[in-house]
């Protein structure tokens, strides 16, 4: 028997007689307060407790041979779709010709609105290339064979004119968008009116300063999109009046790799960039374009979705559920002494 006193001298518990306990109206809506902060609290927890987090981690790129995809989704809304080119060149100087490219140009009305489309093969960097150098080549090297062939390039030189001529008139846009897949090298690629024979761009435009590269840079992405991932371009709009220029965009590309729990490892790559536009001058014998000149940093980027652990949510459970508890016994004992000191005196004058 004192072994067991000595037991029960342990409980930390003490039950009352069930004809000593007095319900109250002041407890019970404690208890019900009490019961919806627990079960808000608990969603909270359990949420918390489902909801990942990113880790970032640092190494160095020991990547090699791959390939860069270039996502590009642009707008021209003041040059017509048949003087835009896209180039791209690596860090030697050279044109990629050879690309795996698959970019769109969607012709707009002066609304916005798509009237056509076309569609730039892999090979428009050699065809613009060659087209731009037609007179100079020939002029070298293919004199009888150009003057052969002068009235076909005459009518099509003047046909081209034309067309872009009323393009311009009706206020014809340019939408661009597609995939370039270029070497995983510092280079640049930009959008211009390159592509033409230069006398060609001459007649259209009347000088250098009249070709209008005002652009909106709906997206602009290095590889596949990621959670919380923020393209620095995305939603960038430059318009130009009454002036034209040169727009360079300095990129430096970060290789990332996202590590999801349930799914396999993305690679791709985020950037950061600074802007510069260079007006263009009288003297100036370049014509305006937008350049996008990239390079790689030599350290990739990590970031790994991790959970919590299941010890951790109980842990954090039982300490806001049991502090609701406590906190909520002890603001019923306030409750019932108040009212108990308030309602005695008052029965007491009754009865005197």
């Amino acid at each position: 028997m004192g072994v067991k006193q000595a037991i029960k001298s342990l409980d930390a518990f003490p039950r009352a007689e069930e004809h000593l306990l007095q319900k109250t109206q002041s407890g019970a809506l404690v208890s019900i307060v009490g019961l919806v902060i627990m079960a808000t609290l608990f969603m909270h927890e359990l949420r918390y407790y489902l909801t990942t987090y990113t880790v970032h981690q640092m190494s160095v790129d020991l990547k090699r041979g791959e390939t860069l995809p270039i996502h590009i989704n642009m707008t021209f809304p003041s040059l017509p779709c048949d003087v835009l080119s896209v180039d791209a060149i690596d860090m030697s100087g050279n044109h990629e010709v050879d690309l795996d490219t698959n970019i769109w140009k969607l012709r707009l009305n002066s609304y916005g609105h798509i009237i056509g489309t076309e569609y730039i093969s892999d090979l428009v960097e050699k065809e613009h290339t060659a087209h731009k150098h037609d007179g100079e080549k020939d002029h070298h090297e293919h004199s009888d064979h150009r003057s052969h062939l002068g009235g076909a390039f005459d009518q099509a030189s003047e046909n081209m004119i034309k067309k872009v001529k009323q393009a311009l008139a009706d206020r014809e846009g340019c939408r661009v968008y597609g995939v370039l897949d270029v070497q995983r090298v510092a280079g640049n690629f930009h959008i211009s009116v390159h592509g033409l024979n230069i006398f060609v761009a001459q007649m259209i435009f009347e000088g250098s300063k009249h070709v209008n590269v005002s652009h909106i840079i709906h997206d602009l992405s290095f590889g596949p999109k990621y959670p919380g991932i923020h393209n620095p371009l995305d939603g960038t709009e430059r318009i130009l009046h009454d002036t034209s220029g040169v727009f360079k965009y300095y990129i430096k590309i970060v290789p990332t790799e996202y590590r999801y729990i349930w799914k396999e490892v993305l690679p791709t790559n985020q950037f950061s960039v600074t802007e510069y536009f260079s007006p263009m001058k009288d003297y100036d014998k370049s014509w305006p374009a937008v350049y996008f000149l990239y390079d790689l940093s030599p350290i990739t980027v990590t970031i790994k979705e991790e959970r919590r652990s299941f010890l951790h949510f109980i842990t954090r459970l039982c300490a806001v559920l049991g502090g609701t508890f406590a906190l909520t016994g002890m603001l019923d004992r306030w409750m019932y002494r108040l009212l108990e000191a308030v309602t005695k005196p008052n029965a007491r004058s009754v009865l005197q």
